[in-house]
């Protein structure tokens, strides 16, 4: 009987390591790499709503300028679009959210009419999320969700600037802020110790002199009955990291609270040029304590091992700088101890300029030398580039095909991929641009499921394939264009081949040494099954496009 029973015991230990092993292989398999994210930005606000009883608070009801206004977008609505499953039909495997802390009660007129912070950018409160948005059990329920359907939740960080000063907002003491002079961007002093705009109190951030609490933040936090908590908090937090009670170390605490309490994945760092650059170095440790912190308390939450992200938006670095961003009186590297990523705003004007071949070999040749280790984020428009790729949207296809098969991350702007509208009529400056989504079309015009069945395809390829944003590129042939890319990393290997601009019908595609003679390959923009012989494939699909992977 002992006999049989250590038997039983053996298989069961053999069936386990097995599934074991299978289960480390399937990880390896599809890796989630940074370098080839696929991030969707959206503005909480103008997304989907899907609590209408949070539409007002704080007495919002004056009337705000075209699209200046809460429009009633939320988490909520957020969750359930992920639920829906139209994140992961589009490839996308992390969200960036627009600001979601309290934002200033009041309004103020930029010239524009009347503006309220619907786009999450005038903070009030660091500690308290934005009512308009939803609760904390909402973002908790979001990041669980997301990270259920393999997608990374990013928030953005606001160090730089307080919101406005409204009828209903006081202004911050003055050793937590400068209210002047404004920004002239002459250089690099008149870029950082300065107001952005007019009424848009500074963050000393230069400063490393304790102070004291806000008198409005103590007096709110005393009515809403979590004073205690917070001073205690506060307290644990500059006992452990030995930073003086300096403004930007409060803020960095507090924006490490949303890493340590729900686990995010990630930050978009905003006005990274209008601080100093030790700011970011300490914020990154900050925030990697924090992430390491929730690892050890909940490691079954754990989705792999990538650190923390941070991606810095250098407005107008571009991805020729390569480690540097360049003041005109002095150049700083931003990715030094700080950022894994930088946000890459010359990527529109190469998509209007260059060819396929122009871009995808000089991004692969800068992402796999001058910054080997580093990435950029890559994106065609957004909440306040006045200038984007195709702002009249004539070319969503194309906007898809060099943003997705571009190396280095792709930012998706919420609409990108339904052609919303960036010319919206009686709306003032960059209202324009943050229209709410045009979820109507998807279900009603024809044209537009086209457009989005494209990026679909795309992004559901580029998900599949770490060597599209991470890996290297090489042109296989001019005429027809093809190229490939391979990305080889601990144990893993990732090879793909594609064609664009191909004729329709009959088409051949040399495969050079990527894949031998004899493979089974998929074309995944038609799920068409090709052999290759002669060191090349041949197919017949009514598109333009190949997208080659091995059959598994």
């Amino acid at each position: 009987m002992q006999k049989y029973i250590l038997y039983f015991i053996l298989l069961i230990s053999f069936i386990r390591c097995k599934n074991s092993t299978q289960q480390v292989v399937k990880a390896v398999e599809t890796p989630f790499i940074w370098e080839n994210v696929t991030m969707y930005f959206l503005l909480t606000d103008r997304f989907f709503n899907g609590d209408t009883n949070n539409d007002v608070n704080f007495n919002r009801t004056q009337k705000a300028g075209k699209l200046r206004g809460f429009e009633g977008g939320d988490i909520k609505g957020i969750i359930k679009k992920i639920e829906a499953g139209y994140f992961t039909n589009l490839g996308v495997n992390a969200i960036w959210l627009s600001p979601v802390y309290e934002q200033i009660h009041g309004a103020t007129d930029e010239g524009t009419g009347l503006t309220y912070a619907y786009h999450g950018y005038w903070t009030k409160d660091w500690t308290s999320l934005e009512p308009n948005f939803g609760t904390k059990e909402d973002l908790k329920k979001l990041v669980e969700i997301a990270h259920a359907h393999g997608i990374r939740i990013v928030l953005d960080a606001v160090i730089n600037h307080t919101g406005p000063v409204t009828e209903v907002d006081t202004v911050w003491p003055k050793n937590w802020v400068r209210t002047s002079p404004q920004c002239t961007y002459q250089g690099y002093e008149s870029t950082v110790k300065c107001t952005l705009v007019e009424n848009l109190p500074d963050i000393k951030t230069e400063s490393n002199t304790d102070v004291n609490l806000p008198p409005h933040l103590i007096e709110k936090w005393k009515k809403e009955g979590r004073y205690e908590q917070e001073m205690a908090e506060l307290e644990a937090f500059f006992k452990q990291t030995g930073y003086p009670r300096a403004p930007k170390y409060y803020i960095m605490k507090w924006l490490a609270d949303y890493i340590t309490d729900y686990g995010i994945d990630g930050y978009r760092a905003d006005t990274v040029k209008h601080t100093e650059e030790d700011v970011w170095q300490d914020f990154k440790k900050v925030c990697d304590n924090a992430f390491e912190n929730y690892k050890i308390n909940n490691p079954d939450k754990i989705l792999d091992n990538n650190n923390f992200y941070l991606v810095a938006e250098v407005y107008n670095y571009g991805i020729s700088g390569g480690r540097y961003f360049d003041f005109g009186d002095k150049k700083v590297d931003y990715f030094n101890k700080a950022f894994q990523s930088s946000i890459n705003f010359e990527f529109k004007w190469n998509a209007a300029q260059d060819t396929y071949e122009e871009i995808f070999s000089r991004y692969s040749s800068i992402l796999n030398n001058e910054l080997k280790g580093y990435g950029v984020l890559n994106y065609i428009s957004s909440h306040d580039d006045g200038s984007p790729y195709d702002a009249k949207r004539e070319q969503p296809l194309e906007s898809a095909t060099k943003l997705l098969l571009s190396p280095g991350g792709a930012q998706i702007y919420y609409g990108d991929e339904t052609a919303r509208s960036l010319i919206i009529e009686e709306t003032v400056g960059d209202a324009t641009l943050r229209s709410n989504m045009n979820w109507n079309d998807i279900s009603t015009n024809k044209k537009t499921k086209e457009i989005l069945a494209h990026w679909q395809k795309l992004g559901k390829f580029r998900s599949k394939h770490p060597s599209i944003g991470a890996g290297i590129h090489k042109m296989i042939s001019e005429q027809p264009y093809v190229f490939k890319r391979t990305y080889s990393e601990n144990n893993f290997n990732d090879s793909v081949v594609v064609g664009i601009d191909l004729q329709v019908g009959k088409k051949e595609l040399f495969v050079e040494d990527t894949f031998a003679n004899g493979t089974k390959l998929i074309d995944f923009y038609s799920n068409t099954e090709v052999e290759v012989k002669n060191n090349k494939v041949t197919l017949i699909t009514p598109y333009t496009m190949v997208l080659l992977e091995k059959k598994i």
